[in-house]
Formats: C-alpha cells, structure tokens, sequence
C-alpha cells in the first residue's frame, strides 16, 4: 500500500513541522550529493530553518560555487538586456518600417498612382487634402511675392533719392521731387533722358 498523498501547506503543529523538516532537509541534501556524483556537476545548497538554524552542502566549496552564481547571473542579465534592446530596436524598425509604407502609399495617391483600389469616400478625403495643400500653397506664394514687391518698392524708393541727391550734387540746383526731367548728352552724343518721380 502507497502513501497517501499530502496537502502542500504550512504544518501548524510545531513539532511536527520540526520532524518534516528534518527529514526532508536530510533527504534533499542526500539528492543533492548524489546528483553532484551522478552528473559531475556543481552543486551549492544553502537552507535555513524556522528557527534560522544554517544547513549547507557544497560538492566544492561554497564560495566557489556563489562566485560562479554571482557570474552567471550577471552574464544572463546582460544577455537579457541585450535581449530586450534588441526586441525593442526591431519592435521599432517595425514601426517606422509601416510609417514608411503608410507614407510612400500617400505619396503614390498623390501623385495620382494606384487610386483603383481607392472608393470614393477615400478619393473625396485625398481630393480635400490636395484642395487644402494646394490653398496653403497659394497663400505662401502670395506671400513670397508680396514680400518681394515690397522689397524691390523699397529699393527703386532708395534709389530715386540717390538719383535726387546724384542730380544735385551734379548741378546744384533745387530738384523738384515729384516731377523732373533731366536732359543731358550721353556718351555717344545722344539725348538722354532721366525722369524722377516717386514711386
């Protein structure tokens, strides 16, 4: 007849859990020397009781074995770590991987390519988006533009009060701002002609 099986939970009775513990410590470091022989490995057990008495069994020495542990458990973690850096970097190139994808698909629809697929609720939002673009647009060309018309009305200003303070300097007479033509010989013996008025 076998034994019965048994409830795995704290024994309340002390003594009890006393005697359980003996006996199990026994027999756990009985296998641990044996697996220790059996297998030529390393084996390190540390044990504590309730009580906090020690039970040690080292089939080398126990500092050996937790220097070895110590080692091991670093090199793991940093295996680890690498591990997860190296999820973490492909879980981004997977990201950016579809931003691409979703990014060249747009462009192609904008450009007008590959719209067979699209029904007409998507070419109505695409047509919204090229409309909008192409206002926004505009608006920054007529902006460019403005600011270069004030630009150039900026300078043909300086530039008619330099030919003012030039035709004074030259004849030294007072020039009529608004309205003055000055004639004078050009170099080829021609008659040329300077109108002056404010822009």
């Amino acid at each position: 007849m076998g034994r019965g099986k048994i409830v795995i939970r704290k024994i309340e009775d002390t003594t009890s859990r006393q005697v359980t513990f003996s006996k199990r410590r026994n027999g756990f470091l009985k296998k641990a020397k044996e697996i220790a022989i059996l297998c030529d490995a390393q084996v390190g057990v540390i044990i504590f009781s309730s009580t906090g008495k020690l039970s040690e069994f080292s089939s080398t020495s126990m500092k050996s074995v937790i220097q070895r542990y110590n080692i091991s458990k670093e090199e793991n973690n940093q295996l680890l770590n690498s591990e997860s850096e190296a999820k973490l970097w492909q879980r981004e190139a997977s990201v950016l991987k579809q931003q691409l994808e979703t990014l060249q698909e747009t462009h192609r629809h904008v450009m007008g390519k590959e719209l067979s697929n699209m029904g007409v609720e998507d070419l109505n939002n695409l047509e919204n988006q090229l409309e909008m673009s192409l206002q926004s647009i505009r608006l920054k060309k007529e902006e460019l533009l403005m600011g270069e018309i004030q630009d150039l009305t900026r300078k043909g200003s300086l530039m008619h009060q330099q030919n003012i303070e030039l035709y004074k300097k030259i004849y030294g007479t007072r020039v009529n701002a608004e309205n003055c033509v000055i004639e004078e010989n050009d170099d080829r013996g021609g008659l040329m002609n300077l109108q002056l008025s404010q822009l």
